[in-house]
């Protein structure tokens, strides 16, 4: 076909930017708002290599305790394979209310507790049911890549309070109340920190908390590392334990990393009986119900014997020292010791782009880290460490990663 049949030259261009502009219209404009997650680009790159070692995924890599796993095959063998209620399983419902009532010495109800298909949802639905213009939302930079894009998916002003290495990332709870202003609707706290591992102690939950209860403004907590605590002796700052009510508190967390359980997607969220009641009607329309067998599963991990969560917590804490040390013999980073999770997040020299940076060790040494701009806007030249990995991988991870990095030119 000649070019004057199908049409002149700029009328071919015309059409082609037409047809551009309807596959592009095809989706909400509010899609543009979820980035591409860094985490991704590097696993993706690193599943087309040999002799990968992962220090990347956050997911633990201890085995699921085994009396879990057995509630979860009797439930299956039991029938057990329908619908719950829409609030959860009343079981684990029960549970819940009894272990957190325990734990943070605080009357709860079932009707404070909603089960969701992890706790991503369970965010997802805390988030995008609240997020609106001109409200907005106080976020820690950095913090997991969840919180900001659905905050402004659904119309939200996301504002940054940041923290760095040189104070092992701790939160200063003034910075976050000069944040506030007349449109500050939430503050999203996530304590132990994922990507930096950071615990905020009770009097910066505390004061945060308090502050907000004062302005009329809402906490959202993503606990899910709330059982990885890697100080011996350090109590637990919850939400739960430093509120007197929970008008204006979701707490949200998960059995996926205390338990070992991520794949069976099994979460929840504590809030008022209020609050709660609306999220249920949001989340009918959304998962409908969690999965059944793993809700079966997680009575059984929160009514057995706790001492595996204790041991398991040892083999992290040994872990988080040894990564701390090759760390801090690694050249050109900047390390400090993390609290809790299984993660660090060491600074890099200020001018050096930590993507180029990670993208060519994986390359050049086989080592899989997360740049840091996949957590926020101002830790580019930062990289996150996961220590979810015997202890001997680490190490050898680090036997290639520092005499690679001895070779760096980064000033």
């Amino acid at each position: 076909m000649t070019a004057s049949a199908k049409g002149s030259p700029e009328e071919m261009i015309t059409g082609k930017k037409m047809r551009y502009r309807k596959a592009k219209a095809r989706w909400h404009p509010s899609m543009q708002a979820i980035p591409v997650p860094g985490i991704r680009r590097m696993v993706n790159l690193a599943s087309t290599m040999e002799d990968v070692i992962h220090l990347s995924i956050g997911q633990p890599d201890l085995p699921t305790p085994e009396h879990v796993i057995d509630a979860y095959v009797d439930a299956l063998r039991a029938g057990q394979t329908g619908y719950t209620m829409d609030a959860g399983l009343p079981e684990l419902l029960e549970a819940l209310r009894d272990y957190y009532g325990a734990r943070y010495d605080r009357k709860l109800e079932k009707e404070n507790i909603l089960i969701t298909s992890g706790a991503t949802e369970a965010m997802y639905l805390a988030l995008s049911a609240t997020a609106a213009p001109g409200r907005q939302f106080l976020v820690v930079d950095p913090s997991f890549l969840l919180y900001a894009p659905l905050i402004r998916m659904n119309g939200g002003e996301v504002k940054y309070v940041s923290t760095n290495a040189s104070n092992g990332h701790q939160l200063d709870p003034e910075a976050v109340i000069r944040a506030m202003s007349d449109r500050t609707f939430a503050v999203v706290l996530n304590s132990p920190n994922n990507p930096t591992g950071a615990v905020y102690p009770r009097e910066t939950i505390e004061a945060i908390v308090e502050e907000c209860a004062f302005r009329g403004i809402h906490v959202f907590s993503d606990e899910v590392y709330d059982h990885m605590v890697l100080d011996e002796g350090e109590e637990y700052a919850s939400v739960l334990r430093c509120t007197a009510d929970l008008d204006h508190i979701m707490c949200i967390s998960s059995f996926s990393k205390t338990y070992s359980m991520a794949g069976l997607r099994v979460g929840w969220v504590i809030s008022s009986q209020g609050a709660i009641k609306k999220l249920r009607r949001y989340h009918m329309f959304t998962t409908s119900v969690a999965n059944t067998p793993a809700q079966f599963a997680g009575v059984a991990a929160l009514r057995g014997d706790q001492q595996l969560v204790h041991d398991r917590i040892q083999i992290y804490r040994e872990r988080r020292d040894r990564i701390t040390e090759l760390v801090q013999h690694t050249p050109h980073m900047e390390g400090y010791t993390p609290g809790g999770a299984f993660y660090i997040f060491p600074d890099l020299p200020p001018h050096v782009d930590a993507n180029d940076l990670c993208m060519r060790m994986l390359k050049e040494t086989g080592v899989c880290a997360v740049p840091g701009d996949a957590f926020g806007d101002s830790c580019s030249n930062s990289l996150r460490f996961s220590f979810s990995a015997p202890t001997e991988r680490i190490e050898e991870a680090f036997d290639r990663i520092i005499p690679w990095m001895k070779k760096q030119k980064l000033g």
